[in-house]
């Protein structure tokens, strides 16, 4: 049996799953490809052919369980060049990586370890999918949802020169291939990589039977409060519930050289403290950074706000407008219930604004709300 499938088995076991036939469906085809990636034999040597192109294209609603059913492949994979990585990040590289090209000389690029031998040295996209097949062989995208155009008129050439060299890409998204960049500006340069899409990749929908972790945010709770024992056990437990059986781990993102610690993340949850967000010199950038990474946000202790840390009131304000405008969730712990937590001072007023949004934020309106990743 593939390790995909005889993990997620363990996982129901265990109970820290529920049956759901559509779950077991894509974790069955998430092992067939495992297998095909097992058997089928690598290129080691130039001149040989290299691995047939594929892959699965996995969408479905928000909570339907895509990402842990893709961590649980890529975590088991077969023994080759593997990657797991956000599709915003993995973007972010390949415009950077493009950018970085650009700016080289030719004796310098003729020397890079991802020149591309039978590509021209001043198209960079072809020696940025050799870089992107260099790292990962088997490529792992969560959460494809394309909203800028300068990615939309890269991912078309990208890709089929990445398949070119017989690599392997799983994605998840929201939306089926023909949604992608639905009413984009000049989209019809990027029908090209829907094309692609469908035609190298397994078009599969995750029907599940509901969506586990907008049922797993009602049960538990989302704002815990006062500070204390209770409210930090409720948060720990509110949180295991949205991790569906992954475990959580360290991660950072880099804003403009500040780098945001998170205590815990798996796929697009994360979880820090008011200390970690709100105490640091960090700003509308990060914040809108983190918002448009993580569909789920646990904040730790939220203490009383006044005119003695009128800083970090300041970006814990900035942080909430981040994460509503993105229709991020929101669990936290608090000293107090929103109204109370900055009473008196001077930003009592504009802190107003801040309060309901967090009242709103807890509403079943919001909740079933879609997380909003574009730069708007």
């Amino acid at each position: 049996m593939a390790q995909t499938l005889d993990q997620y088995q363990a996982l129901l076991k265990s109970g820290k799953l529920r049956e759901d036939p559509a779950q077991r469906e894509a974790a069955e085809l998430l092992g067939r490809l495992e297998d095909r990636l097992r058997t089928e034999k690598r290129r080691s040597l130039p001149w040989q052919p290299p691995r047939e192109a594929g892959g699965i294209y996995l969408y479905g609603g928000v909570g339907a369980g895509k990402t842990l059913l893709m961590d649980l492949f890529a975590d088991h994979a077969p023994d080759l060049p593997t990657r797991r990585v956000h599709y915003h990040v993995f973007m972010e590289e390949m415009h950077s990586f493009i950018a970085g090209w650009r700016d080289m000389g030719e004796s310098e690029r003729r020397r890079h370890p991802a020149r591309a031998r039978r590509s021209s040295l001043d198209d960079p996209i072809p020696h940025a999918a050799k870089q992107a097949f260099q790292q990962a062989e088997l490529l792992c995208l969560d959460e494809m949802q394309v909203t800028d155009i300068a990615d939309a008129m890269l991912l078309g050439r990208l890709f089929e020169q990445y398949f070119t060299r017989g690599g392997t890409l799983v994605v998840t998204s929201n939306r089926h291939p023909t949604d992608l960049y639905k009413d984009g500006i000049n989209r019809e340069l990027f029908l090209p990589f829907i094309s692609i899409i469908q035609e190298t990749l397994e078009v599969h929908e995750l029907a599940a039977a509901e969506d586990y972790r907008l049922s797993g945010l009602q049960k538990h709770g989302l704002y815990f409060s006062p500070l204390g024992h209770e409210a930090d056990t409720a948060m720990d437990r509110a949180f295991e519930a949205q991790l569906m059986g992954k475990d959580a781990v360290p991660d950072s993102l880099t804003v403009h050289g500040r780098t945001i610690p998170l205590d815990r993340t798996a796929g697009d949850v994360a979880r820090a403290s008011f200390s970690e967000l709100c105490e640091r010199p960090l700003g509308a950038g990060e914040y809108l950074t983190l918002s448009r990474r993580f569909a789920t946000v646990f904040l730790d202790r939220i203490p009383l706000l006044s005119p003695e840390n009128a800083d970090a009131a300041s970006r814990f304000r900035t942080l909430i407008d981040a994460l509503y405008d993105h229709r991020c969730k929101l669990v936290c712990s608090a000293d107090a219930e929103p109204d109370q937590l900055y009473a008196s001072g001077k930003l009592a007023f504009e802190f107003e604004r801040t309060a309901s949004r967090l009242f709103e934020m807890r509403s079943e309106d919001y909740l079933t709300q879609s997380h909003r990743t574009d730069e708007d």
